[in-house]
């Protein structure tokens, strides 16, 4: 079996996967065979319609699938927005059609959302290769200016035509790459929480997303310039990594301190959903990867483990300080119970700091072996088009400094950034990273 054939008896949730150059042909047999004797209804959008939606309503016709008219939503200002998966709701109330959601990942998170809620499955058909969230477990929507994953499955049926694909704006494209290529400080990320027995590392999944790294970011020059063989690569990368966060049910493979400053930007609606999730993933990535940078010069030995103690704050102390970071915004206690769910006493903070004395020159062989270099990085984000400085996507250096700080708050997941801060290193590494000659010098 290939690598998807793999991935796909892994997950318990997809069950058919076409991807090929003209298969929209093949949409109808393809629909027929995953959703027998049933109605379809096309879930698409005044972009995505005209390449795509109106061959798949015509070839569904011709092939005697009946249909409800399509919806199609106006691409401008579009994302995934809970009164927008609403609209979906409302629609499938009415009906007993399938969905099939035409387009990327705004329209895909909609869709599993309101098939999900409506009692179906769904049937996805991918226009782009911009992001890994086709064929993941769970919907991220933004709820009352919240950025949420909703539980729900992913699509049961997922088809995708390179021809469409590749015909794709580039900067989609671009984003994709930067998504996919973000697996990197996400992996390195779950080798440390491995390494400290806060999160084991599931082989199985960690094969599915990591094993396809080398053949899916290996031509990013082929990527830019729309080589059918190289975004081919890309999007098997792409599902793949979907997969593995299908298999292990929630995005840990797939996930870290990277994607937790996208999350925190677009839940300070930064840019107001006009920077695409891979670009900003982008910047996250090329972050993380400067923070590693400085975690793989310090001498781990040397932790004061009596100082870091003394220093780290009661669970009161904690909830106090990130009731007050995020006062006034429009989540004033997610930093609050995210903390509290991954906080450990002073006790358990010295047992875990022995272990990563002990285990350090470990950690960093394998984390050496999993990243890139910020110029390897930088190198090949410019290469596929997608950002490599924060101005690119309209950040002052100031803002993104703050991230550093509030990122570690949203999420209980242990990334490197609680690295830095249980070492009580998190100050020095970012006066280094912004200081004169940093990475992301001020």
């Amino acid at each position: 079996m290939n690598k998807l054939d793999i991935a796909l008896k892994a997950a318990d949730e997809t069950k058919a996967i076409l991807i090929g150059a003209g298969v929209v042909e093949q949409t109808a047999a393809f629909f027929k065979k995953s959703f027998p004797g049933k109605r379809a209804v096309i879930i698409a959008d005044s972009s995505t319609y005209p390449i795509a939606g109106k061959l798949i309503f015509d070839n569904l016709n011709v092939n005697g699938v009946k249909q409800d008219e399509p919806f199609i939503f106006n691409a401008e200002g579009l994302f995934a927005e809970y009164g927008f998966a609403q609209q979906l709701v409302d629609l499938l109330k009415q009906t007993d059609a399938i969905p099939i959601a035409v387009g990327t990942g705004s329209l895909n998170d909609m869709t599993k959302f309101a098939a999900f809620t409506t009692g179906r499955r769904y049937m996805c058909f991918g226009t782009a290769a911009s992001m890994d969230g086709y064929t993941a477990y769970g919907a991220s929507i933004t709820y009352n200016g919240v950025k949420q994953t909703f539980q729900c499955p992913a699509p049961l049926a997922w088809i995708g035509d390179t021809e469409i694909i590749c015909a794709a704006p580039q900067k989609l494209t671009a984003a994709g790459y930067a998504d996919l290529i973000a697996k990197l400080t996400s992996g390195a990320d779950w080798i440390i929480s491995d390494e400290l027995g806060i999160e084991p590392i599931n082989k199985d999944v960690w094969d599915i997303v990591q094993g396809c790294l080398p053949k899916a970011l290996g031509n990013p020059k082929g990527i830019h310039d729309g080589d059918k063989e190289a975004i081919g690569n890309l999007v098997e990368g792409l599902i793949l990594s979907g997969f593995a966060m299908q298999a292990y049910k929630t995005s840990r493979p797939a996930s870290g301190a990277e994607h937790q400053f996208n999350t925190l930007w677009e839940m300070q609606h930064f840019n107001n959903h006009r920077i695409s999730h891979g670009f900003q993933v982008a910047i996250g990535t090329l972050s993380i990867i400067a923070m590693y940078e400085q975690a793989l010069k310090e001498d781990m030995s040397a932790v004061d483990i009596d100082a870091c103690c003394k220093a780290w704050p009661t669970a009161e102390e904690l909830k106090v300080k990130a009731l007050d970071m995020f006062e006034g915004t429009d989540f004033p206690k997610i930093g609050a119970k995210e903390t509290a769910v991954k906080y450990v006493t002073k006790s358990q903070l010295a047992d875990r700091l022995a272990l990563l004395k002990e285990r350090w020159p470990i950690i960093a062989e394998r984390l050496k072996k999993e990243l890139l270099t910020f110029d390897e990085l930088k190198e090949r984000l410019q290469t596929v088009g997608a950002p490599t400085k924060p101005e690119d996507i309209g950040m002052t250096r100031e803002y993104l400094r703050s991230t550093y700080i509030r990122a570690q708050y949203i999420r209980r997941r242990f990334t490197v950034l609680d690295l830095g801060l249980i070492t009580g290193n998190l100050d020095k590494w970012l006066n280094a990273i912004f200081g004169k000659g940093g990475r992301w010098e001020m």
